[in-house]
């Protein structure tokens, strides 16, 4: 499908381009509708828990403009302390989230969103305002977004991987761990 069509509402509007299988790596072709989703999306966050989220955060390559990406908009929320979790799940069940539970370093409180089963439209990661992760998160994002060099080597990086783990979202996210540690240590020695 093409830009012109995914900027169009209804069956070829945004949330129609959103969405993979669990289990399924599948990278495409940037969308400009991916900010448009998380626009939409941090709009409901904020009005259902404005007042337990202290930010929320566009992350991943979906947040990256010209990147290829899984169809997936993640988000990162920041909380003050791990005690407010537990005040997030009522209203994010009501806003259409499945609470996958603590993922600890590796991805904080997830929350995720489906437009039909096993179909995920959207990672909620949660995490404290002072936990590393969140740092992480926007200087990875910020890094793809002003290292055209950095990003062209993710993005390669990405594609290769997809066929090696089409069908193994957990090994294809590993796969990418030490490329991930290596630009934020700012220690990159890809060729």
């Amino acid at each position: 499908m093409n830009e012109a069509a995914d900027m169009q509402g209804g069956k070829t509007g945004a949330v129609e381009m959103l969405g993979l299988h669990r289990e399924i790596v599948e990278v495409v072709t940037y969308r400009s509708s991916w900010s448009h989703a998380f626009e939409r999306e941090r709009a409901l966050l904020t009005r259902a828990l404005g007042n337990v989220l202290l930010d929320i955060q566009h992350v991943g390559s979906t947040a990256v403009p010209g990147l290829e990406a899984k169809p997936i908009v993640d988000i990162a929320a920041a909380v003050e302390v791990p005690e407010k979790m537990d005040a997030l799940k009522e209203p994010l069940q009501s806003l259409g989230y499945i609470d996958r539970g603590d993922a600890g370093d590796k991805g904080g409180y997830l929350f995720v969103k489906e437009k039909a089963p096993q179909v995920r439209t959207h990672h909620l990661h949660v995490v404290t305002i002072n936990d590393p992760q969140w740092t992480n998160y926007l200087r990875f994002r910020d890094r793809l977004r002003s290292d055209t060099n950095v990003r062209r080597q993710y993005a390669e990086l990405k594609k290769a991987l997809q066929k090696e783990f089409a069908l193994d979202r957990q090994g294809y996210t590993r796969a990418k761990h030490d490329f991930i540690r290596g630009v934020l240590n700012e220690g990159i020695h890809l060729g």
